[in-house]
């Protein structure tokens, strides 16, 4: 009898990381592994979306604002650029900090985009779900809200859809008329939901004389936030100098009284007296902005009140994000 061949398989073509698509997670993963997609594949999918990114906004133009936008301010809005220019049917796009109803998005009547920043996100990747959102409002059809998904771990971030150049300035707003062309004429659910919005709104101010810095009123006093770029540990060094030396403050009754850390940056916080306006503070910033300019530029070893004022400062931050 003549010998039979030994029966071979044919292999499975290799595919690169790229080319593996994306199947239910009990299924068998796409590369041939003989494993599930979720425990194999599937796993360098879900880590790629959940991993935090600790400055979404890096390499966008006005960061230090859009850290203040999606942590500090209540209602304000600016106009943004595309890399690409407008889609047809797309007079403009502009991001808001809250929209109605609590919407990612909104592609108004007139083909406008709305673009929502203070919502929850399902990644930790901000800027790539409010990319994947973006894109989303700017084919949906006019007069629809867009709603909010996990967005491809491939997709385009902000940083890849946003112009680099031209200024970034927020308008900051009393309340949240901006939503609607016609307020009188909004929908009972836009309506109720403004009203609720503007009874919740903190009066808020952007500052002139310097960048990204906020005052705002409360009830029993006023503050300054103020998002700054630097690197948090010169940065600390730094006030903890002016501290330690009684020139940390924004003029009587003022204090510094510590600091928020928000996407990867640090906003120092300022106590002011309830009658302080935003207006009283523009020049005693703009001088603070000049020492502080000052003392970051000082490598010299912090002194023993140099270290105390440090550490009381570093004891008094809370994380935001």
């Amino acid at each position: 009898m003549a010998k039979k061949r030994p029966q071979t398989k044919a292999k499975r073509p290799q595919l690169d990381d790229a080319e593996i698509p994306v199947v239910g997670a009990r299924e068998p993963c796409p590369c041939g592994s003989g494993r599930r997609y979720k425990a194999c594949h599937g796993r360098t999918a879900a880590q790629a979306t959940t991993a935090l990114v600790q400055r979404p906004f890096e390499g966008l133009a006005g960061e230090c604002d859009w850290v203040a936008l999606r942590e500090l301010v209540p209602a304000a809005t600016v106009g943004l650029t595309l890399r690409d220019g407008l889609p047809e049917g797309v007079p403009s796009v502009t991001l808001a900090t809250v929209l109605p109803m609590a919407w990612p998005a909104l592609r108004r009547d007139d083909g406008s985009v709305l673009l929502g920043l203070q919502n929850d996100t399902a990644s930790g990747d901000i800027s790539r779900d409010l990319a994947d959102t973006l894109t989303q409002a700017l084919t949906a059809e006019p007069g629809t809200p867009v709603q909010g998904r996990r967005a491809p771990a491939d997709g385009p971030r902000l940083q890849d859809l946003l112009a680099p150049e031209g200024a970034f300035e927020p308008e900051v707003h009393s309340g949240f008329e901006f939503w609607v062309p016609d307020p009188e004429n909004a929908t009972p659910d836009v309506a109720a939901s403004l009203e609720r919005a503007n009874a919740a709104a903190i009066p808020t101010v952007r500052l002139q004389s310097v960048d990204a810095a906020y005052w705002c009123e409360t009830p029993d006093k006023n503050h300054l936030r103020w998002v700054m770029p630097h690197d948090e540990e010169r940065l600390l060094d730094a006030l903890a100098r002016l501290h330690a030396a009684g020139r940390s403050s924004l003029g009587e009754g003022t204090r510094l009284v510590g600091s928020f850390r928000a996407h990867g940056l640090t906003v120092p916080v300022w106590d002011l007296p309830s009658e302080v306006t935003a207006q009283d503070i523009e020049k005693p910033a703009a001088e603070f902005a000049e020492r502080l300019a000052e003392a970051l530029a000082t490598d010299a070893p912090l002194t023993h009140d140099e270290r105390r004022a440090r550490g009381g400062l570093t004891n008094r931050q809370v994380t935001l994000s």
